[in-house]
């Protein structure tokens, strides 16, 4: 077993892995930028290095410094957690290159796997069930309206080096072939380095049903079950369960096998998901993902095997010590994502400064979390991922009864959070019966009941010009908690008595109209310029889209406030931009 490992990642996966080394008598350590340098996965392991600069191309995505980091601190190994160069085949050359152990799979499987083309080819010569798609990569929006032609509509078109939602995009018909095409190359490009597309038949209300595999260098191989991950917005997972409310004993085994079938068609000698669409009693496979996920929590508490553990093992030489038949599910366990997101404007980002954050807890709940409180803050830079909530209970009925009574102690002010989300989920009988597909955000967003819980998410966010506070007050023998609000001024400006507060986005409000102050209208968070829309001297109605803004994983609409026309454009293409960056003027 190695003596020291360094991780190469942040927030809450990297939390994770430290604790798990700390298990295994392993030192640990970690990396950090400037905007995470009071992080908790920098305090908690046994060392800590600075990479530079937050943006992550100046820190996290820096292979020399992080090598660098790894040479001076002495660690034998790398985990790359998931995110940022966990899929990166170079990233594991340079590894090994240097002297030393990749954890995560041989780079050549990354990289036959990285290319959902070469994947789809493999995949259908080892029997795997496939989507209608075409074999070779396609290079004009002509080429989606043939297959769409022939095929029928939608037709999604994805990028061939895409992944957790980036570089997908549908074209619902033949004239929306162009934008979709345009979409999924830009994204390809901005997010992997690689804008080539290719397409598959669109299945509109799929299952999406994911198997985790573990296969050691010696060549056994095993898989933990199914997670059912369907619930998503803009194709990316808010939600996962285990086992899936869609499958059963049969379905599981025969997913199993061609999960199995996947890895050891391309050699794999690690832990990693095989991601399968589901459609009635038919399953077709999607795409491999050649890492850990953020979801493997939920695979963790039904089998009760450690996967990350089990990763790290494997990469230490060690065969599995276990087979197929010591295999058991046992239970049900949910995973929802904390996300610094608000729900009612269409899960647009909230980052900024956690005024508090309270973690539930009990039997049956377990929270793994980039903060420790009771205050903290989630970067722009990043993810917005901040925490995960995982509980387990005897049954679906039991977990989701535990889900209920851990979302009501979570407790997260200062941002938009998704929790508001998760609390209205548990009131729909849709998502209750587990009949859900990858539709129902879309379908039944607009009925969930939002807010009663916004409502109390606002806690943490007062009117401008406004203070609060908390205070117990008994009356009759009874304790009632209530929170006083007034002017700044007569708190004396965050002085006793008061919970001195950052500037926060409130739930509900529109974050993504920008600012505007004299005309200009400016970024409302650190991101990068995907796309300019408007000319100068062209006329704009209040509303209409200026920019397209990348900022935490997500594309957001920059729009004008108001009437006018553009007098000057202050952005390009590929700037990056903090809050408040003017990014055009209006007169």
């Amino acid at each position: 077993m190695f003596g020291k490992v360094l991780v190469a990642n942040r927030g809450e996966i990297a939390v994770r892995i430290v604790r798990a080394l700390r298990e295994m008598g392993v030192a640990s350590v970690a990396v950090y930028s400037d905007a995470d340098r009071k992080a908790p996965h920098a305090r908690l392991a046994d060392e800590a290095y600075h990479l530079g600069p937050a943006p992550a191309t100046e820190s996290y995505l820096n292979v020399e410094k992080i090598l660098e980091a790894a040479q001076r601190s002495g660690a034998e190994a790398v985990h790359p957690g998931y995110g940022f160069l966990a899929e990166s085949a170079r990233f594991a050359r340079a590894v090994v290159e240097a002297g030393l152990v990749w954890i995560g799979p041989h780079p050549k499987a990354i990289e036959v796997m990285g290319s959902k083309v070469e994947s789809r080819r493999i995949m259908a010569k080892a029997g795997v069930p496939m989507i209608p798609g075409t074999e070779d990569l396609i290079e004009s929006a002509g080429e989606v309206r043939d297959f769409g032609r022939e095929h029928g509509f939608p037709v999604a078109v994805k990028a061939s080096a895409g992944g957790g939602g980036k570089g997908f995009a549908v074209a619902e018909s033949a004239e929306g072939a162009g934008a979709a095409f345009e979409r999924a190359s830009r994204e390809g490009e901005a997010y992997f380095g690689d804008g080539a597309v290719y397409l598959e038949r669109y299945l509109p209300n799929p299952r999406h049903v994911e198997i985790q595999v573990l296969r050691d260098t010696g060549g056994n191989a095993i898989h933990l079950g199914e997670r059912d991950c369907s619930i998503q917005r803009r194709h990316q997972k808010l939600l996962e369960e285990c086992p899936s409310p869609a499958t059963d004993a049969g379905m599981r085994e025969a997913m199993g096998r061609a999960a199995i079938g996947a890895a050891e068609v391309v050699g794999y000698d690690s832990v990693g998901t095989v991601e399968f669409l589901v459609e009635g009693d038919e399953f077709f496979f999607l795409e491999m993902n050649t890492r850990v996920q953020v979801e493997h929590p939920v695979t963790e508490e039904v089998t009760g095997i450690d996967v990350v553990q089990t990763g790290i093992r494997i990469a230490a030489g060690e065969e599995l010590p276990f087979s197929q038949e010591d295999v058991s599910w046992r239970g049900h366990a949910i995973e929802v994502r904390l996300n610094a997101e608000d729900p009612a404007n269409d899960f647009a980002p909230s980052p900024g400064t956690v005024t508090l954050y309270e973690e539930p807890g009990g039997p049956g709940v377990r929270v793994d979390s980039s903060l420790r409180g009771p205050t903290g803050s989630v970067p722009e830079h990043y993810d917005p991922l901040f925490a995960k909530l995982i509980v387990r209970g005897s049954d679906r009925e039991d977990a989701l009864r535990r889900l209920r009574r851990a979302l009501a102690e979570f407790r997260v002010e200062g941002i938009g959070t998704t929790l508001p989300f998760f609390r209205a989920l548990l009131d729909d009988e849709v998502f209750l019966k587990g009949t859900y597909t990858t539709s129902f955000v879309a379908e039944r967003m607009a009925g969930l009941k939002l807010e009663p819980h916004l409502a109390e998410a606002r806690g943490g966010a007062e009117p401008p010009g406004k203070a609060a506070t908390e205070v117990e007050v008994e009356v009759n023998g009874r304790l009632f908690r209530v929170r006083v609000h007034a002017d700044e001024a007569a708190f004396g400006g965050g002085g006793s008595g008061s919970r001195s507060r950052a500037p926060v986005r409130r739930a509900g409000e529109r974050g993504r109209r920008s600012s505007v102050s004299e005309g200009t209208v400016a970024s409302p968070m650190q991101g990068t310029i995907v796309k300019v829309f408007v000319e100068e001297g062209q006329e704009v109605e209040a509303d209409e889209p200026v920019a397209l803004l990348e900022a935490m994983k997500m594309e957001s609409e920059i729009r004008a406030p108001r009437d006018g026309r553009v007098a000057a454009i202050s952005v390009g293409a590929g700037e990056t931009v903090r809050s408040g960056d003017p990014i055009v003027v209006l007169e």
